[in-house]
C-alpha cells in the first residue's frame, strides 16, 4: 500500500521497475491499475510470485542482494536500515542472535520489493524526510510461518514499541499494519504532522476488501517554516562570588562557554557583611546541566548553585557572508516566519579585517551591515 500510494502521487512504474530489477532477484512480476473503492479512486499495486520456492533468507542473504546492488547509496542504506531493524525485532522476540534469524515473510521476493521499492521511490520522488499519523491497529489473529499468532503479529508491535510510536484502535479485525510497513515507518519516518505545502496525494489500495476503504494515503509536499518564533527551555543557574580574584572569574567564564554554556555573564552584587560581590548566571540546554553545575563546584569557592528551568521564545538564525572592502564577513541573519529580518556582522571578522587593513572597527562593521542589507 506504501508503494501503490507512492505510484498514485506520480512515482512512474517503469522507472520502479527498473530499479527493483538491480537487485537481480526475479520471480515476481508487478501490476498496477486504477481502482475505485467506497468513493476513493488510487492504486492498487500487485506484486504477483511466479510459482516456486520461497526461500527463508537469513540477514546476510538480504544484505548480499541489496548490498551488492547497483542502486544509489541512499536507497541502499535506507533499505538495509530497516531490514536490519527488523532482525533485531525478530532476534528478540525468538529470543536468538540477528545471524541466525530466519526472515520467513520478511525475506520472501514480495518484502523485498516492498521495502527497496519504497526506498527507491522516496529517492525517485526526492522525498527527503517521511512522516506518518497514528497507526490503526487491527485485531484477531494471522497465519505465518510460525503458525496462528495474534494481530497486532508479535513483530510488528515490537517495531512499534521501539520507536513510541503513536497507535489507534483499529477500525475493526485483520492485520492492517504488517512487520515490513512497520519496519519502513519505524526506521524512515517521524511520527507527526509537519506544516508543509501539499503538492501532490496519493492513494494505495490493499488487497483485502474492508467496510471501509482499504487504502493508504501519501501527502507529498515541500516544508513550510514555522508560523512564529520557536519554542524551547532552558536552565539558569546562579551562584554568588565575594571571595574569587578577577583571574579566577574570568577563566570560570571562559570555561563554561568552552563546555557548552548558552551565555554566561556577572552582575556586581552587595552581600552580606557590605561585601561587594558579584552574580555569576549561566544559560545552559537541560542536558547540560549538571556538567556545568559540576564546572561551577570545582572551578569556584561558591558552597552551592541555584537553577530554574525557563521557557522561551527563539528566533531563528542563520550565519551568511557577504563581501566587504577589505574582505568575507560572516553575519549573523535573524529570521522570523523563515525571513530575515535583521543581520549584525561577526566582531571577530570585522576586527581582524579592521587590523589587518589598519582601518577603523566601526568602518568595516558599517560595510558588512550595509552589504547584509538586502538579506
Amino acid at each position: 500500500m506504501l508503494l501503490g500510494a507512492l505510484l498514485d502521487a506520480g512515482l512512474a512504474l517503469d522507472d520502479l521497475r527498473a530499479d527493483l530489477a538491480l537487485l537481480g532477484v526475479g520471480g515476481y512480476r508487478l501490476a498496477a491499475e486504477r481502482v475505485t473503492r467506497r468513493g476513493l479512486t488510487g492504486t492498487h499495486l500487485r506484486v504477483d510470485i511466479v510459482p516456486g520456492d520461497r526461500p527463508a533468507r537469513h540477514p546476510a542473504d538480504v544484505e548480499a542482494i541489496v548490498g551488492g546492488s547497483n542502486l544509489p547509496p541512499r536507497v541502499v542504506a535506507r533499505s538495509l536500515a530497516v531490514f536490519r531493524r527488523i532482525a533485531r525485532a525478530e532476534a528478540a522476540i525468538h529470543g536468538t542472535s540477528v545471524e541466525q534469524v530466519h526472515f520467513h515473510e520478511i525475506g520472501a521476493v514480495d518484502s523485498l520489493v516492498d521495502v527497496v521499492g519504497f526506498a527507491a521511490g522516496l529517492e525517485r520522488l526526492g522525498v527527503e524526510e517521511v512522516y506518518a499519523s497514528p497507526l490503526p491497529l487491527g485485531s484477531g489473529t494471522v497465519e505465518t510461518e510460525h503458525g496462528r499468532l495474534p494481530v497486532p503479529a508479535p513483530a510488528t508491535l515490537a517495531l512499534l514499541a521501539e520507536v513510541g510510536a503513536p497507535t489507534l484502535p483499529g477500525p475493526g479485525p485483520g492485520e492492517l499494519v504488517t512487520p515490513t510497513g512497520a519496519g519502513l515507518l519505524a526506521e524512515l519516518a517521524t511520527f507527526e504532522r509537519p506544516a508543509m505545502a501539499v503538492g501532490r496525494v496519493g492513494y494505495g489500495f490493499g488487497t483485502r476488501e474492508y467496510p471501509w476503504a482499504n487504502a493508504l494515503r501519501a501527502w507529498l509536499g515541500e516544508p513550510l517554516p514555522a508560523a512564529g518564533p520557536e519554542a524551547d527551555q532552558v536552565v539558569k543557574m546562579a551562584c554568588n562570588l565575594d571571595n574569587a580574584s578577577g583571574e579566577v572569574l574570568g577563566y570560570v567564564l571562559e570555561r563554561l562557554m568552552e563546555a557548552g554554556a548558552l551565555d554566561a555573564w556577572f552582575t556586581p552584587i552587595q552581600m552580606k557583611k557590605n561585601r561587594p560581590a558579584v552574580k555569576l548566571s549561566v544559560l545552559a540546554r537541560p542536558e547540560d546541566q549538571a556538567r556545568l553545575v559540576d564546572l561551577i563546584l570545582r572551578e569556584t569557592p561558591t558552597l552551592g548553585v541555584r537553577y530554574q528551568v525557563l521557557s522561551r521564545a527563539v528566533a531563528g538564525r542563520e550565519i551568511r557572508e557577504v563581501e566587504t572592502p577589505w574582505g568575507t564577513v560572516r553575519v549573523k541573519v535573524k529570521l522570523l516566519a523563515g525571513r530575515p529580518v535583521a543581520a549584525a556582522p561577526e566582531y571577530d571578522d570585522c576586527a581582524r579585517l579592521a587590523a589587518g587593513a589598519g582601518v577603523p572597527l566601526a568602518q568595516v562593521m558599517e560595510a558588512a551591515r550595509r552589504a547584509a542589507r538586502p538579506v
